[in-house]
């Protein structure tokens, strides 16, 4: 393996696997999962490598001309593509996938630059939703898959994923190994003279970005662009619809597309259905991604689904990898109720494995009570949809996600799947004969507040402030005034320079104040 510096592209399980939280997981253990789990990753020869210093809990994610820039772009093209090269032992196919934003093109264009400067050929796929980059890689049998984009961040941010050839987001000995790549100086990278440059997108003039010494590859060894291949997204909305046993007849939904990559999926997708679907914020022009729409700001879709008598709203995020929903009233229906909804059809229809959900241990109280009624197991992992899907791959559970909406169906996707779990919903409303908010009342929601609190962008800072005695000292005060009542979480963005609040109680006034006392001190604290 190139004298060990090079390392499997699996997408595979991590060796150690998550740690299960529990109902009354108090502040000790949500700051023990953190430190275990979130707060530092292992690299080779026992490195350690904080949050924030290139890939957070999804992938690499930052602020556009800052901390993500073309260079650092076309770096880890040249990263991924020499570990795919030296464990195939061969030049790798990597396909590639965009959401809407304005820089999406130009972060494009440097990474089909610099995998193909390794001899990496490259497959784009257009503007295409995230999960879709994971069935289309599995399905054209490549080595790897790239996505470009940020979620439901704005639009300045934007980011780097990364799935192996099942489809599965690297795992963090993965991501440590490209991470050694890009920041070790020691490190060549390889560039290629004009004559062996490969072919980019016509949209992106291709540029060497680095002012560093390469060794130069020799030849016809230079990687190509792979045209024609946008037409793939035909095949992954195939494989949705194929996913959905019954008629969808009689249902009117309103759909919300953040301006973002589901705009280039969803239209499609619900023509093919018995159903009338009305589409808003499906108009990207590189600006407007999640601004004021999508899954992060519901207010827009919830009057709309009410003034127009609306069966049900959608709402999918930047990169259509999350869904929430409105039921006819205007309520919100989450990504816990959306489980407990699907988690309960499935029991009855003994295909829920081991009677078990996989959530994350910032799901609602409310869930849990749900699950203790019905005789369901929940499981909760680490806040992230990989942590949950490490889980649920551990032990062939079915369906698991986390409350902002990714929700993961093991039978139809290796990872979470907005327009499919809006499937999956709209099947159960539809055979079921009930409105959209009876079948989320089945699940109870305590009263919840989320307090997100800006920090500087400084390497290093959210973890020392997690790591503060004082912090973790007025997390058990608030815990014991809760008692069994309630429960707090603080813990780290893994995305954005962020510390999030969450306090669930009885009512609402004490999970705001609580919230904003434990905010109050994170803002003092200075590490």
């Amino acid at each position: 393996m190139g004298g060990g510096r090079a390392g499997r592209l699996t997408g595979g399980l991590p060796q150690e696997t998550v740690t299960e939280g529990s109902l009354k997981a108090g502040a000790e253990k949500d700051f023990e999962i953190y430190s275990k789990l979130g707060g530092a990753r292992r690299g080779r020869q026992g490195r350690s490598f904080q949050m924030g210093k290139l890939f957070g809990t999804d992938g690499i994610r930052g602020i556009v001309g800052e901390n993500l820039t073309a260079e650092l772009a076309y770096r880890v093209g040249q990263a991924v593509t020499m570990v795919l090269t030296e464990e195939k032992g061969a030049p790798p196919l990597i396909t590639i996938g965009m959401d809407t934003r304005i820089s999406s093109d130009m972060l494009e264009g440097a990474m089909i630059a610099g995998i193909t400067s390794v001899g990496g050929d490259v497959m784009p796929l257009g503007t295409i939703p995230t999960p879709a980059v994971a069935y289309l890689t599995i399905k054209v049998g490549a080595d790897a898959g790239v996505v470009i984009s940020a979620s439901h961040n704005p639009f300045h941010f934007n980011g780097i994923k990364i799935f192996g050839p099942k489809g599965y987001k690297l795992t963090d000995r993965e991501e440590a190994e490209i991470e050694d790549m890009i920041l070790d100086d020691a490190i060549p990278m390889h560039k290629a003279e004009a004559g062996e440059i490969g072919r980019y997108s016509h949209r992106v003039e291709a540029k060497i970005l680095s002012d560093e010494p390469m060794p130069i590859k020799k030849g016809g060894e230079i990687g190509k662009r792979i045209h024609g291949m946008k037409n793939l997204k035909y095949e992954y909305i195939k494989h949705l619809a194929g996913t959905v046993q019954s008629g969808l007849g009689g249902l009117r939904v309103l759909i919300d597309c953040a301006n973002g990559a589901a705009a280039a999926t969803a239209p499609d997708l619900f023509a093919g259905f018995d159903i009338e679907a009305d589409f808003i914020h499906r108009k990207p022009n590189g600006v407007n991604i999640n601004l004021k729409c999508g899954s992060t700001h519901l207010k827009s879709l919830a009057a709309m689904v009410t003034a127009g008598e609306y069966d049900l709203g959608i709402a999918f995020d930047g990169d259509a990898d999350r869904c929430l929903m409105i039921d006819e009233t205007g309520q919100v229906v989450d990504g816990d109720k959306t489980m407990a909804v699907c988690g309960l059809y499935m029991r009855d229809q003994g295909l829920l494995t081991g009677r078990t959900i996989v959530g994350t241990v910032m799901s609602n109280l409310g869930l849990h009570e749900f699950c203790n009624r019905n005789n369901i197991r929940l499981v909760c992992t680490p806040v992230g949809d990989r942590n949950v899907l490490e889980k649920m791959l551990e032990f062939g559970y079915r369906i698991g996600g986390e409350q902002s909406g990714h929700t993961i169906f093991t039978d139809y996707a290796t990872t979470g799947d907005g327009q499919l779990t809006a499937l999956q919903f709209l099947q159960i409303l539809q055979r079921s004969g009930k409105t959209a908010s009876q079948l989320a009342a089945i699940c109870p929601s305590y009263p919840q507040t989320l307090v997100n609190v800006d920090l500087p962008n400084q390497p290093g800072l959210k973890e020392g402030i997690m790591a503060s005695e004082a912090l973790g000292e007025a997390v058990r005060r608030e815990e014991e005034a809760l008692g069994g009542d309630g429960r707090v979480l603080v813990r780290p963005s893994g995305t954005e320079p962020l510390i999030r609040v969450m306090v669930e109680a009885k009512t609402a006034q004490q999970a705001d104040a609580c919230a904003r006392r434990l905010a109050d001190l994170v803002k003092t604290l200075k590490i």
